[in-house]
C-alpha cells in the first residue's frame, strides 16, 4: 500500500467525491467547506502534483472558459490505484475502530 499523509489522503478523497469537478479553486473551496479551515491555492496544487506523481489520480485540461479568460482548467481524476489505496485506507481504519470497546 503506498502511503498517504493526511493532507494527501484528504485531497484524495475530495477528487474522488468531486466527480470530474476537481480543479485546484474547486478543491481548495471543498477542502474548506468539509475540514472546516482554509488551505491555499498552491498547497492543493502541490498536494494534486505529489498525488499524481504517485498515479493515485490523472488530469487533463478542460475547455477554455470565458470566466477564466480563455484559460482551461486542469480537471483531475482518481485512478484506479488511487481508489485501491484509499479502499484500504479506510479497510484498515475500520478494523482499529472496531477494536475499541463501545465504539464498535
Amino acid at each position: 500500500m503506498k502511503e498517504l499523509g493526511n493532507l494527501e489522503e484528504t485531497i484524495l478523497l475530495l477528487v474522488m467525491a468531486m466527480n470530474e469537478e476537481a480543479y485546484g479553486f474547486s478543491v481548495s473551496e471543498a477542502y474548506q467547506e468539509h475540514m472546516g479551515k482554509s488551505i491555499s491555492i498552491s498547497a492543493v496544487h502541490a498536494v494534486l502534483a505529489r498525488l499524481e506523481t504517485k498515479g493515485l489520480i490523472r488530469s487533463e485540461l478542460g475547455g477554455a472558459t470565458n470566466e477564466r479568460g480563455g484559460r482551461r482548467k486542469r480537471i483531475f481524476t482518481a485512478t484506479a490505484l488511487g481508489e485501491e489505496v484509499l479502499a484500504e485506507i479506510k479497510a484498515s481504519r475500520q478494523k482499529l475502530w472496531s477494536q475499541i470497546p463501545g465504539l464498535s
